[in-house]
């Protein structure tokens, strides 16, 4: 049985339909990578994996449990199975590290503050960071930021960590940085993880499976090799971050307008 399942999940904002009829199971202990243009529904659905968002239609499993009709209650419990990396990290700028790696553990379990702090100091050396506890996130790079962000998101010792952009605003070697440390906890901690990026490097390093997203549907799934040996014409030109010929042709007429 599948960990993670969406059922026909479709969600609409207003007059745009983000997903359409989406299908897809994540098994437990799999990497998942999801790509896709910009607009195309990457985020909305880890916001419908994790309880944040619910549905137009369709419904969303977790571990043989229906969530999106659960209580909030009963939702706030499962939530604390999944490790959330947010695109920009998230952090209180306001709190140090330490602080800031200890709010989930503060927030919803009874641990003394000595257990609270063994655990922070743990989750900083599993990210490569031991001595930056009493630092504040300004002090910090945008690489460290985000690996701090990832040692609170696995805190709670969650079973699935779901990172939403995790390399954007980082140079090559700070993602793959990110990169190896995604593999990392995905062999010590034996997680499940989704991974949304635009970030193909990353995707092919880090991914099982990669899946994608295009106008509200799945029109790819299958391995790094896969994807690299594809005749789509679609998924092609996103992995290769090619332009269309639309798009160059509108760009070519422009300039010739100019020129006029």
């Amino acid at each position: 049985m599948a960990l993670i399942e969406l059922r026909h999940v479709s969600k609409r904002f207003g007059w745009l339909e983000v997903l359409n009829d989406v299908n897809l199971t994540v098994e437990k202990g799999e990497c998942l990578v999801v790509i896709g243009a910009s607009g195309t529904g990457k985020s909305v659905m880890l916001k419908h994996i994790v309880g944040l968002l619910t549905p137009d239609r369709g419904e969303i499993w977790f571990a043989g449990k229906r969530i999106d009709t659960m209580s909030e209650r009963a939702l706030m419990k499962t939530r604390l199975r999944f490790g959330f990396l947010f695109q920009m990290g998230a952090l209180f700028d306001s709190a140090n590290v330490q602080d800031n790696v200890g709010f989930p553990l503060v927030e919803h379990t009874k641990k003394p503050p000595e257990e609270i702090a063994d655990i922070v100091r743990q989750k900083l050396g599993m990210v490569g960071l031991p001595d930056v506890g009493p630092k504040m996130p300004a002090e910090l790079s945008g690489g460290q930021r985000k690996r701090v962000a990832l040692a609170r998101a696995i805190a709670m010792e969650p079973e699935v960590i779901l990172y939403d952009e995790p390399t954007t605003g980082l140079d090559p070697v700070r993602s793959d940085v990110i990169n190896e440390l995604i593999l990392k906890l995905q062999r010590e901690l034996a997680v499940t993880s989704i991974v949304v990026t635009h970030d193909m490097n990353s995707a092919m390093k880090v991914a099982d499976r990669i899946v994608m997203l295009h106008e509200g549907k799945i029109i790819f799934s299958g391995t790094p090799d896969e994807i690299r040996a594809t005749e789509s014409p679609t998924v092609r030109q996103f992995v290769l971050g090619e332009a269309s010929e639309k798009e160059l042709a509108t760009l070519h007429a422009n300039s010739q307008r100019r020129i006029a």
